[in-house]
């Protein structure tokens, strides 16, 4: 029903276009659908309060996984009935790669689309960047502690505190309230840069939630350094923790400092910067070194995916630099995607922790963060995440070299894209390319794994058990 009702706003620049056009019947016969299912199933199956009492954590991972599953096949109306795409796949693809904030496409030619579409591909885009992280929180309140450990499983730091511990909802309309101001600031700076509104908001929507959708073909490329640097300061502050974000609006400005994550983000992204500016820099082929080094870098670790450069045409040792950022991924309770600098720095402690203990094996190390002792259930949440999220890559890049017989490197660079919610890769999927050409069972591989990868695992992965399906 909601996402019915925020469809107005595509329809709206569809009738600004031609209220006599396919795009506005298909956006009103969308609306309408939804709209009548959802009072069907609210007549048909009445949710008593003490029902919300006996939902469990299981319940809560299902339904957010059945949520978005739904949602992504709705979603997919208007591109399928306006035509933009040539299957129901293809729109189920876009649809899901837009929640998912991943940014991959199957169009080719991005420009030739309607206002209305484009629109829709960019706002599913700020729907679900921030939607991913409150989505149990905003709207099922009622779950109660059930709904804070979802949150905590969202948001994987040492430890998440509740903004007002006393209301979680309360913590969910703070960080939709950053989210919002945040993306107002970045659609005013872009429109004074030249960007037209339409524009602004639709970068705007990919860039806060680390998403991707551009509405030109060659995506941020189009645009000057003035908009290509307000894009990468956005998307900074979208891969770190928005709750930082909030700390800092009241006041707190060493807060981002003096979080442990923050300082790996930062740091990661500076040396990254330096020596990709310095790369680029020996190579003598690039205008912009520091510019451009210092977008791509960004884009890739915070799993946005816009691009200013075709960087499969870079060296073998940049290109790899790439991927091995594609896992890393943002800070914990960010609009990106990957592992999470968090899981990655706790993983490398425990490793380093296990050598230590090789050679003085009756030592008692501890594993801190944010001078905060962890124990061993957190650190064993993050090694099985870890497992998965690796075993789930090969998963895809076998399947893709099976169904697609595709190279190595695009079989490889597909699926981590698409895991880590990224859209880019190498090969046939590099920064000029796109998916399109990918079978319809390689799209539905890679469809499972962008909704895997932003749902952080667990709430499609559960969906999977049999003993979900058990009273």
């Amino acid at each position: 029903m909601i996402v019915s009702c925020v469809m107005i706003a595509p329809l709206g620049w569809a009738i600004k276009d031609n209220i006599h056009s396919k795009e506005v019947s298909s956006f009103l016969v969308t609306i309408f659908s939804g709209l009548v299912l959802s009072f069907v199933i609210l007549k048909k199956f009445p949710i008593k309060k003490q029902d919300y009492e006996k939902v469990n954590a299981k319940d809560g991972l299902a339904i957010v996984g059945l949520s978005w599953i739904v949602l992504s096949l709705f979603g997919a109306m208007p591109l399928f009935l306006t035509g933009s795409v040539p299957t129901y796949t293809d729109a189920f693809f876009e649809t899901v790669s837009g929640f998912t904030t991943t940014g991959a496409t199957v169009i080719q030619n991005i420009e030739a689309l309607p206002k209305g579409i484009l629109f829709w591909r960019s706002l599913t885009h700020w729907l679900g960047g921030m939607g991913i992280i409150v989505l149990c929180l905003a709207l099922l309140p009622a779950l109660g502690q059930n709904a804070y450990r979802l949150y905590k499983a969202e948001s994987p730091g040492i430890t998440v505190e509740r903004i007002e511990p006393g209301n979680i909802k309360e913590t969910a309309k703070i960080l939709w309230g950053v989210y919002f101001f945040l993306s107002f600031l970045e659609t005013i700076l872009l429109m004074a840069g030249g960007m037209p509104l339409f524009d602004a908001l639709c970068h705007t929507f990919g860039t806060m939630a680390t998403g991707g959708f551009s509405t030109k073909n060659a995506s941020i490329a189009a645009y000057g350094p003035y908009i290509q640097w307000v894009i990468i300061v956005f998307m900074f502050l979208a891969g770190a923790n928005f709750m930082l974000h909030y700390q800092m609006m009241r006041g707190r400005f060493k807060t981002y400092f003096r979080n442990e994550e923050f300082r790996y983000y930062f740091g990661l992204i500076f040396i990254a910067t330096i020596l990709y500016a310095a790369a680029l820099y020996n190579r003598g082929d690039v205008t912009a070194p520091i510019r451009t080094a210092a977008f791509q870098v960004v884009s890739i670790t915070t799993t946005t995916g816009y691009v200013t450069a075709n960087f499969d045409l870079w060296p073998n040792a940049l290109r790899f630099g790439l991927v091995c950022l594609m896992f890393i991924g943002g800070c914990g309770g960010s609009t990106g995607g990957g592992m999470k600098i968090v899981r990655i720095f706790l993983s490398l402690k425990v490793g380093l922790r296990a050598i230590v203990q090789m050679v003085y094996p009756n030592a008692i190390l501890p594993i801190k963060f944010n001078s905060t002792k962890c124990n061993d259930r957190l650190i064993m949440s993050v090694i099985s995440y870890f497992v998965i999220f690796i075993f789930l890559f090969f998963f895809g890049a076998i399947l893709m070299t099976i169904t697609e017989k595709c190279d190595i490197v695009t079989a490889i660079t597909a699926s981590i894209a698409t895991l880590s919610n990224i859209g880019p890769g190498l090969g046939k999927v590099g920064a000029v390319q796109n998916y399109a050409w990918i079978s319809i069972p390689g799209k539905w591989i890679l469809t499972f794994l962008m909704l895997a990868g932003r749902l952080e695992l667990y709430s499609i992965l559960v969906l999977l058990l049999p003993s979900t399906w058990r009273k």
